[in-house]
């Protein structure tokens, strides 16, 4: 009686909202208690509605009561609390609440497998005094239980059942289990263990190897840094430098224009004091021509008339030229060739600073193609440019064909002039896989860049180190770079595959037949987009002809 007279007394001290004893206690007016943050949580959700009422009887408030804290509650509640009664005992929204307990439920403390029940510390003592439940298995409290009574017969399940892979109670597997093969539960949970402990091992090795992988992705991330803090800064310094260049060209330009224009100014002023000393002296003098005219005594007008002479002759001065003026006009137009040109070099070299960022290989490696399968997944069917062909060949599309006549093509700067090649229209960045069907004396199967010369013996695929080809004939393959040739084996076809992988500087020819067969492998590093090229040739009037096309499903 006295122990359900402080379990009275103590839920009598219990917040209705949390179910824990009273934590800083208010009362409001209509003599419910709680703890002062849960009530204001409470009411801070009703503000929208612009009333306030009492979680237990409803009792509305308005406007919002100021809440005082209740200190002789708050005696009381820590009274209770240094007396050992523990609220946290009673079993919450989120625990495992014991089974025997009427009213307000304790906490379970342990639940039995056998009994399918959770038991507090109070009804647990049994099962540690009592011999009947010596066999009894007690685990940490479940709320899981009712899973193990067989839903048919309402028995604990404690067979297993190999056949239909379930767990079964003792009259399934004399029902609808009978003759399936069935062993104890505690049985299969051993051998389920033991894989268990296998499948964990493997758990545990992927987990070492991906913290192995995080670690070094970390370290690549961490160099990936240094190396931009490092590009950034070199960038900024070269740019630096460069605009400092540009900036002592222009003051050195505007120097030398100031410069000129005071010594051209100084002399054109020198000459205008010259002249104008020159028309002060022929006005003097010309005065005294107009008082010698004016004389009316015949004599001294003879006597000076030798002095009109010399006069006269000292007025044939020299005159300035009379030519268009320009001055300093050549000046902006030379320094816009120079502005044309430095924009150009620009252009041009910032198309290659982006192309290599964005080739940058920040990821780990890709892992190599093998099968049929992987490589049609990269399949890309390749178009040709009619303005890359050679005249002697005849373009459909897809398709070269070596021919007599010369083909009416436009004038190009792209076209090829002195061999029988033309290139794809589209570039090739990442990986790729394609395909090329041959006919007739042999043809080249090549990847090139752009800039590829477009005449001269070194225009062919293979004789520079800007093209990488595959020599195909009926007498065997050659692959040709930079002017190397190497013969290789392999079964004869008219299908040649071909796989690029860009980023990993990876370049395949595969003889495609029932089967693929690797000719050669290229491991380099690609410094620009490449080109699929084709060059067909002819001999003695045998002509030949290729064609990018479909790859065949050989499963």
């Amino acid at each position: 009686m006295a122990q359900q007279g402080i379990q009275l007394d103590q839920e009598r001290l219990c917040c209705s909202i949390c179910l824990d004893l009273l934590r800083n206690p208010v009362t409001t007016t209509c003599g419910h208690n709680y703890c002062m943050s849960c009530i204001k949580s409470h009411w801070d959700e009703e503000d929208r509605k612009n009333i306030h009422s009492c979680p237990q009887c409803r009792q509305a408030f308005t406007p919002r009561p100021l809440l005082m804290k209740n200190t002789m509650l708050a005696d009381l509640v820590e009274e209770v609390r240094r007396t050992g009664l523990q609220a946290h005992c009673y079993a919450g929204p989120e625990d495992v609440a014991c089974d025997f307990c009427t009213g307000r439920k304790l906490k379970a403390l342990k639940s039995c497998l056998q009994c399918v029940v959770s038991y507090c510390e109070q009804h647990l003592q049994p099962h540690f005094e009592s011999v009947a439940f010596e066999t009894h298995k007690l685990v940490d409290p479940s709320k899981e239980l009712q899973e193990n009574i067989c839903p048919h017969h309402n028995e604990v399940m404690k067979i297993f059942c190999r056949t239909d892979h379930h767990c079964i109670c003792y009259l399934c597997s004399m029902d609808k289990h009978r003759g399936h093969d069935t062993v104890s539960a505690a049985a299969e949970r051993t051998e389920r263990q033991k894989d268990l402990g296998a499948s964990r091992q493997k758990i545990q090795q992927t987990i070492q190897d991906r913290e192995k992988d995080e670690k070094m992705l970390q370290r690549e991330a961490e160099a990936i840094d240094r190396s931009a803090d490092d590009a950034v800064r070199d960038s900024e310094k070269i740019f630096t430098d460069l605009i400092r260049l540009i900036e002592k060209r222009s003051s050195d330009v505007k120097q030398q224009i100031r410069s000129r224009q005071k010594s051209e100014v100084s002399r054109v002023k020198e000459f205008q004091k010259e002249l104008q000393e020159e028309m002060f002296e022929l006005r003097k003098k010309d005065t005294e021509l107009a008082q010698l005219s004016q004389t009316e005594d015949h004599t001294q007008f003879l006597l000076k008339y030798p002095l009109l002479s010399r006069l006269i002759e000292s007025t044939d001065l020299p005159t300035t030229d009379t030519c268009p003026l320009t001055y300093f006009e050549d000046v902006p137009v030379a320094v816009s060739e120079a502005n044309n040109k430095l924009q150009g070099i620009l252009n041009e070299e910032w198309t290659k600073i982006s192309y290599s960022l964005t080739t940058l290989n920040f990821l780990m490696p890709q892992a190599d193609v093998k099968t049929r399968d992987e490589f049609l997944k990269y399949s890309q069917r390749l178009t040709l440019d009619p303005n890359t062909a050679h005249p002697r060949l005849f373009i459909e599309n897809t398709k070269a064909t070596n021919v007599i006549r010369k083909q009416s093509y436009s004038s190009h700067p792209d076209r090829f002039l002195n061999r029988s090649q033309v290139l794809s229209q589209e570039s090739l960045t990442g990986r790729h896989y394609w395909e090329v069907e041959w006919s007739g004396l042999g043809v080249h199967v090549a990847v090139t860049y752009k800039d590829v010369s477009r005449r001269g013996a070194e225009s062919e695929f293979g004789c520079n180190d800007k093209s990488w080809a595959l020599d195909c004939s009926a007498i065997g393959y050659e692959f040709i770079h930079d002017k190397m040739a190497t013969s290789l084996s392999g079964p004869q076809s008219s299908r040649v595959g071909v796989y690029l992988d860009h980023r990993a500087g990876v370049l395949c020819f595969y003889s495609i037949s029932e089967t693929m067969t690797l000719l050669h492998r290229v491991q380099t590093t690609f410094t620009q987009p490449l080109y699929a090229g084709i060059r067909a040739y002819s001999l003695l009037g045998v002509r030949s002809s290729a064609e990018f096309c479909e790859p065949k499903d050989q499963s």
